[in-house]
């Protein structure tokens, strides 16, 4: 009877212990296999589980503004600036200025604490090497190379209604070439792309199982899922100019768990935690953070000049464009 008592304590012990631990609940708009290397981590460090979802970033603004009367998470990990930027004009988020942030430049934060950067990273082309041997035709360099008759029909590239990828390549054309320029240009290039996807990185594995010759992604993906997994997957920079992306962070407004968050984003600060990035090639923010050989800086490559703010607050007006021109289009 004694030892029934003491395991039946010991099991309610345990249960309490499981009920009272903290949980955060997030939302990330980072690859899942990468969410987990900061998640893990995270829990490990604090004690507080984590509980996540994971989506591309439009998909996220989408649920924010869906739930917005009940938020169901209490954090937004990862995905563009301009995506945040979106989602603070919608009223979806809440202002944290973490003291971990204080000596990033403002540039990569919002004066008013809605978002916090942690990451930079730089759009390029995938190629499938074994294709382009097959075509006799060079990796593509340039937005132009894209048009060429080779690829009519093996690129792939995201929507960038659903991601925060493809919504920084919209941008970054218009920056280059001006808005109606942008989507004429666009509208050649719909004709060569062989289907579009949810999540901006998916074309990397696409490109290395040999789906699609060409893929349309940040440099970061582009090594982590395709360099580095062995694939034939060569990695090239458009020579015009090209897009880039702040990653942030941010709290979400109404969410049920603030002060958790709070502890996010404080500890994805760190330069702890900012070297593990070194694991998906992604460049930190925090100047003490590990950098890994194969990162592509944006110092490195020639990035086109982007107002954050102009493409965050526009984001509605030129997706429905890219709908009605693009997606509906002739």
């Amino acid at each position: 009877m004694r030892k029934v008592t003491l395991l039946l304590l010991g099991v309610l012990i345990i249960a309490t212990m499981v009920i009272s631990a903290p949980v955060l609940h997030m939302y990330t708009a980072l690859d899942v296999n990468e969410a987990k290397i900061y998640i893990e981590a995270f829990e490990k460090a604090t004690g507080i589980k984590v509980d996540w979802v994971r989506m591309s970033s439009g998909e996220v603004v989408a649920r924010l503004t869906a739930e917005r009367n009940n938020p169901r998470a209490s954090i937004w990990f990862g995905g563009p600036a301009v995506d945040f930027i979106a989602a603070k004009k919608r009223g979806l988020l809440e202002p944290y200025k973490s003291p971990n942030a204080w000596s990033l430049d403002l540039t990569f934060k919002d004066y008013d604490g809605y978002w916090t950067g942690f990451y930079l990273g730089v759009i390029g082309f995938a190629s499938n090497t074994e294709q382009l041997k097959e075509l006799g035709v060079e990796a593509p360099t340039s937005w132009q190379d894209l048009l060429k008759p080779e690829f009519k029909g093996r690129i792939s590239v995201a929507y960038p209604y659903t991601s925060g990828t493809s919504y920084t390549i919209l941008a970054g054309l218009i920056a280059l070439m001006g808005e109606d320029e942008a989507f004429d240009y666009y509208k050649k290039l719909d004709k060569q792309i062989h289907h579009y996807n949810k999540s901006g990185s998916a074309c990397v594995t696409q490109v290395g199982l040999g789906e699609v010759t060409v893929g349309i992604s940040f440099a970061h993906d582009i090594v982590k899922k395709g360099v580095s997994k062995g694939y034939p997957v060569k990695l090239t920079i458009p020579k015009e100019g090209t897009s880039y992306e702040i990653g942030a962070m941010a709290v979400v407004k109404g969410g049920p768990e603030p002060e958790l968050a709070h502890k996010f984003i404080d500890w994805m600060l760190t330069a702890e935690a900012q070297s593990l990035m070194k694991n998906w090639f992604r460049v930190p923010l925090n100047p003490d953070a590990e950098v890994v050989e194969g990162a592509v800086r944006i110092t490195d490559v020639n990035v086109i000049p982007l107002d954050f703010v102009y493409f965050g607050n526009a984001k509605d007006r030129i997706i429905e464009r890219w709908k009605n021109e693009i997606q509906y289009g002739d």
